[in-house]
């Protein structure tokens, strides 16, 4: 009877390898590779070195992912005392510091030296320097210290574009800055509006997130403002004849979407809005990337055939 209850038990418990990659928070990963490659994109007329592309995309996923690790590995024991995150790994005791720590050095050794033998030093450099911006001086430093954590800290969020970019060119342009300005104006309301329906979550962690310290009303007022900020900000792509009018009306009503989600969360507070505006702040910064890209290859061949 007790082999047949410890066989069941081995076959509910997660996988080893499960337990690894959960620990590279996948979804967050993959928008952060999703910005780098857009940045590769937009870096060229045509298309980037298929090769080169790919090794890059291969090292910032590296990278990240260890950045992702090490951060569950700081905040094991927030991670427990939140709802959100008590479920993983580290949080539930089911993998050691010591295989946390060596998990996320091995990633991060392996995508350091791919981007630097392979790409070229410079997108190593950066992706480093982006690495110890997540993980040590966001992660250990600002965010137990003070609720404009995610401000300051969202420097390092914003950067992938910018990885993306030096890995094709070998620089850095002021059209990449463009889009990291982007994401470090967008990072503010999207990650706040979070923080709105888990702060009871926040407050159990002690962590002096903004809804916790300044309260709902003074969060919500500064979800909206950011908002309007982020709306300028995206229309510094077109501004700068870095896109055209695909791009423009893209920017437009989705700025227009999000502004009004604020609005809205900022009038008449509700759980659920705030969930939908953090859902929406996802796709906003998804559909605006792709709506760069689709007008870095398509505005060119509507002026070659005389379309305006």
């Amino acid at each position: 009877m007790s082999d047949t209850v410890s066989t069941s038990a081995a076959l509910r418990a997660p996988s080893r390898i499960r337990q690894f990659y959960a620990l590279t928070k996948p979804r967050v990963v993959q928008l952060i590779v999703f910005c780098a490659v857009i940045g590769m994109l937009l870096a060229v007329p045509g298309l980037p070195d298929f090769k080169m592309a790919l090794a890059a995309t291969v090292g910032i996923w590296l990278v990240a992912a260890a950045a992702a690790a090490f951060n569950c590995l700081v905040e094991q024991g927030i991670d427990a005392k939140m709802a959100r995150t008590a479920w993983r790994p580290t949080a539930k005791g089911e993998l050691t510091n010591t295989q946390t720590l060596m998990f996320s050095t091995v990633l991060c050794v392996a995508g350091s030296a791919l981007l630097y033998f392979v790409v070229n030093p410079l997108t190593m450099w950066l992706t480093f320097a982006t690495f110890v911006g997540y993980a040590v001086i966001y992660t250990v430093v600002l965010k137990p210290l003070t609720p404009q954590n995610i401000v300051i800290g969202g420097a390092s969020g914003a950067m992938p574009p910018v990885l993306g970019w030096a890995a094709i060119r070998g620089d850095v342009t002021a059209e990449a800055w463009i889009l990291c300005l982007i994401i470090f104006l967008w990072t503010p309301p999207h990650f706040w509006a979070l923080a709105l329906y888990r702060a009871e979550d926040y407050r159990k962690s002690g962590l002096p997130m903004l809804p916790v310290t300044h309260g709902a009303e003074f969060t919500r007022l500064h979800v909206f403002l950011y908002t309007l900020v982020l709306f300028a900000g995206t229309l510094l792509p077109f501004v700068s004849g870095m896109s055209s009018y695909i791009y423009l009306v893209s920017a437009v009503l989705l700025g227009a979407g999000f502004t009004g989600y604020a609005w809205k969360l900022w009038r008449s507070y509700s759980d659920m809005l705030a969930r939908k505006t953090f859902r929406f702040s996802i796709i906003h910064l998804s559909l605006l990337f792709a709506a760069l890209l689709v007008d870095h290859y398509v505005s060119p061949l509507l002026w070659q055939t005389g379309v305006r």
